[in-house]
């Protein structure tokens, strides 16, 4: 229902609202005749909303998020990953030492390779770096980690397969048990001097990880494979096939603490000689102490990371919500944005009542407010605000996120939250998509010309004036002088805001317009 039409008036006005849409027109003012005018006038609307369960969501996304954490209002979340690794191209282990030339007496002369030639492999670890968590740093947990099966290098490769969407079936995908790590996020054990540890420009060389010992076994296979099959390594699909297709991560014990991976890497350690720089010979200790004799080989340790998570390969998170969730959703007074994979919020824009009256007119400018309540915490570990918002049409959701797409400002929109002014999330020009829209049903209803059934047409395009209000997290490229936007992604991390509208208590739209005259 439209609540209010009133003039502003005045050209100077109507230059501000047309300078708020810069594909609004020339509208050929100094071609008017005397006796014309326009006026600028301003129109609201009512817009229902309601809460929507996101269901599974895209999760195209770096991290990897493993624990559980259970809130008072929402119920209980849990959430576990699969990651591949990536292989450095044509990675090739170290040579083992060999003498290449004998002197007259049959003595070594000179040799190349380092690496100890009996047994040298020391370990084989999996280390997870994070840099984040949600909940209490303090809490007991545990993860397990499995390597993941010959089922998962099927699937990868089968298009139909949506192993990026949340509700993957990662427990399809376990293969072999690679061991338990228990931890807390906050490792109490790790001394002030490294965690507070800085390089020579000032910043933290202390990277918050845990680390998991595969069996020997593994790491000896890995070995064997790099020296028998170097094709195997000579990229990442090569070392995912044939080498080592990944890991499964999950959660079996602890409640309170999301952890947020930011990378794995799978690290060899090796023994090496100490060799002469010149000649190449491995060198021999010339002191006796308690680990050796003197006159034994000098033999170190070293570790390499040769396979790493990046976005070049695939990591995919699976999120579980209880009930309670869906009783949040069906509240009426209110509606809510809840993530990761929780509630969004639907709203049904009057394209209808909009394009009936204002057929005649010009839309500059249309604006809708998302306003949120006050949000005190009364627990120890509350959740924030969703920083930013999408705003995008309804049957558009999907493929926005599968493409990676970007705000186009026609049918999709991102805000920020203004907790300091309004409490709101504000899209202060909508007018392009209202313009869409409504365009489009014109066209569908010309092209149909004497065969149009306006119910019909509704039937098959249910979503035609519905938006969602999604909770994302925006990807920015910094590694020029500016900082522009590359991406939107679901926001995966715990967060909720409680808005205001529902059923009874419609939201406002305001529309700016201008009306030619005669």
């Amino acid at each position: 229902m439209r609540k209010l039409k009133y003039a502003l008036g005045g050209i100077i006005a109507l230059f501000a609202f047309l300078a708020c849409d810069d594909n609004t027109g020339r509208l050929g003012m100094d071609m008017l005749p005397p006796t014309d005018s326009i006026t600028a006038s301003k129109a609201t609307y009512n817009v229902t909303t309601k809460s929507v369960l996101a269901g599974r969501v895209y999760a195209k996304s770096s991290i990897g998020y493993v624990g559980r954490f259970t809130d008072p209002d929402f119920g209980y979340y849990e959430s576990s990953f699969l990651s591949e690794l990536y292989c450095v191209e044509n990675y090739q282990f170290p040579e083992e030492y060999r003498v290449t030339s004998y002197d007259e007496n049959g003595n070594p002369k000179t040799a190349t390779g380092t690496m100890v030639e009996d047994d040298p492999l020391v370990s084989s670890d999996l280390i997870l770096y994070y840099y984040n968590w949600f909940g209490d740093s303090l809490n007991a947990c545990r993860m397990s980690v499995y390597e993941l099966n010959d089922k998962w290098k099927v699937d990868r490769n089968d298009p139909e397969r949506e192993y990026r969407y949340t509700d993957i079936d990662t427990e399809s995908y376990k293969g072999n048990y690679l061991g338990s790590i228990t931890y807390s996020a906050y490792d109490t054990t790790v001394p002030d001097s490294v965690r507070n540890a800085t390089d020579s420009d000032g910043y933290s060389t202390y990277v918050p990880n845990l680390t998991l010992q595969l069996p020997k076994e593994r790491g000896e296979e890995i070995f064997r494979l790099n020296r028998e099959h170097p094709e195997y390594f000579a990229d990442a699909e090569s070392f995912i096939e044939n080498v080592f297709p990944g890991v499964y991560i999950q959660s079996d014990y602890g409640d309170g603490t999301i952890l947020y991976v930011e990378y794995i890497y799978l690290t060899m350690r090796f023994k090496f000689y100490a060799t002469d720089p010149e000649t190449g010979l491995k060198l021999t200790k010339n002191v006796t102490d308690d680990k050796g004799e003197a006159g034994t080989d000098s033999i170190v340790e070293m570790q390499s990371s040769i396979m790493a998570s990046t976005k070049e390969v695939i990591q995919a998170n699976q999120l579980k919500n209880d009930e309670k969730l869906l009783e949040k959703a069906n509240e009426k007074e209110w509606t809510y944005i809840k993530s990761p994979a929780g509630i969004f919020t639907e709203a049904t824009l009057p394209y209808d009542e909009i394009a009936e009256e204002l057929a005649d007119d010009t839309l500059n400018a249309v604006t809708l407010a998302f306003t949120n309540y006050n949000q005190e915490s009364h627990y120890d570990y509350s959740m924030d605000v969703p920083e930013s918002v999408l705003l995008v049409r309804k049957q558009d959701v999907e493929k926005f996120f599968e493409d990676n797409e970007l705000p186009d400002n026609i049918t999709s929109y991102t805000a920020t939250h203004n907790a300091v002014a309004v409490n709101q999330y504000t899209f202060s020009n909508i007018a392009r998509l209202v313009r869409t829209c409504i365009d489009e049903k014109r066209n569908a209803r010309r092209d149909a010309g004497d065969s149009w059934d306006e119910e019909k047409w509704k039937a098959e395009n249910p979503d035609w004036d519905k938006v969602w209000l999604i909770p994302v997290n925006t990807v920015y490229d910094d590694t020029g002088s500016t900082s522009n936007m590359i991406g939107l992604e679901h926001c995966l991390e715990p967060s909720y805001a409680k808005l205001k509208g529902g059923e009874s208590s419609p939201l406002t739209l305001e529309v700016t317009y201008t009306t030619f005259h005669d």
